[in-house]
């Protein structure tokens, strides 16, 4: 395989403007006003790109090629290439209720993760989501998890309580959440458990 060190950093400067701008956008529903440096680590203070690999399956009905569950991330920016297999569940549906995210030529899919339900207090939801392998075709997506500094603390923001608002989440420090999602299998959302204020 081809040595691409250098067009994946490329493309992660690109997605570095990318991502602050989708980030200000979000932020701003939620009265935040500027992104200082200390706000900037607990949004994307370690952002990872990944290469996922998915063979092409004569039985996909089978296996799985990851198990629902939605990212522990602020946001992911999902590049995909045409073999589908990318599903979201319809919220408040049944778990087996199922929309295909058709792929889109030269488009990124954006999830919110969990972090973004915790900062704004559920104001937004992060989206579970599941890959089924593909029968004829080998499936390429290349995820960016834009994900806080394992030693943020990430909870509801003040801005988002100002009116009032109780807290559904506390504060958590993001690498003990970060340690009890890959500590078991995935669960749907269930991970988010972690943070929610019983």
């Amino acid at each position: 395989m081809k040595n691409i060190r250098k067009e994946a950093i490329e493309y992660m400067k690109r997605a570095e403007i990318l991502i602050k701008r989708l980030l200000q956008v979000l932020l701003k529903r939620l009265n935040v006003k500027d992104i200082d440096k200390e706000m900037e680590h607990m949004l994307m203070g370690a952002t990872r790109l990944n290469f996922n690999y998915y063979p092409k399956c004569p039985n996909p009905e089978l296996t799985a090629g990851v198990g629902r569950h939605s990212d522990i991330s602020t946001i992911t920016i999902l590049l995909q290439d045409d073999s589908g297999g990318l599903y979201v569940r319809r919220e408040g549906s049944e778990a087996d209720s199922w929309i295909h995210v058709p792929p889109v030529t030269d488009a990124l899919v954006i999830n919110v993760g969990d972090v973004l339900q915790i900062m704004s207090n559920g104001l937004y939801k992060s989206v579970e989501h599941r890959v089924l392998p593909n029968k004829n075709k080998n499936r390429i997506s290349i995820p960016i998890f834009v994900n806080p500094g394992p030693d943020a603390i990430i909870g509801p923001q003040p801005q988002v309580l100002e009116t009032g608002e109780k807290p559904r989440y506390k504060q958590v420090l993001y690498s003990d959440y970060f340690n009890h999602f890959f500590s078991k299998p995935h669960d749907g959302k269930k991970a988010i458990e972690f943070a929610k204020i019983l």
